[in-house]
């Protein structure tokens, strides 16, 4: 009788640890994948020069760059520009249409990551006025991060009636 005892206090204590090396703890885990931002610089400031009217001044603008920070896979963005008109003062003559100022992106001076990046307007030829919106830069087929950053050239025809004055006006650059 003692022996079938022990025997069977034995195997109880088996049962024991057997459940107690079987026991687990779930735990419900989550995280979070957040998207960086699409976003573009530009200079904050520009003198384009001088000159006369019925003549032409021509500067670049300085780096415009687009940061994608969204991780993208087969995604796209686009960049575009747009202008104000300029202005001396109140008169007509006083300012110069934003019609009359023109922009070529020229090509990329420097990229980073996967895509097909492509210009809004390659050469000079290409160059188109700003009174609409334009395309600067897209890139498309995008894969993962990326950047892109071109140096534009700004030409304004200044009007023959145009008054002599410091012209202001803003030049801007979006992304979507």
């Amino acid at each position: 009788m003692r022996t079938r005892m022990i025997a069977g206090a034995g195997a109880a204590a088996l049962l024991v640890l057997a459940a107690l090396s079987a026991a687990s703890g779930d735990t419900n885990t989550t995280f979070t994948v957040t998207s960086g931002l699409l976003s573009i610089s530009s200079p904050s400031s520009k003198a384009l020069g001088a000159g006369g009217p019925n003549g032409t001044i021509t500067s670049q603008l300085g780096a415009v760059t687009v940061s994608d920070a969204r991780g993208a896979l087969n995604g796209s963005w686009t960049a575009a520009v747009s202008a104000t008109d300029f202005t001396t003062g109140g008169g007509t003559a006083e300012t110069i249409p934003k019609a009359n100022v023109s922009y070529w992106s020229g090509l990329a001076t420097a990229s980073s990551g996967i895509g097909v990046f492509t210009p809004g307007q390659a050469t000079a030829a290409n160059a188109q006025a700003l009174g609409v919106s334009r395309t600067a830069f897209s890139a498309t087929a995008v894969t993962g991060n990326n950047s892109v950053t071109w140096n534009p050239t700004i030409v304004v025809n200044v009007p023959a009636a145009a008054v002599a004055g410091d012209y202001a006006g803003v030049i801007t650059h979006s992304v979507s």
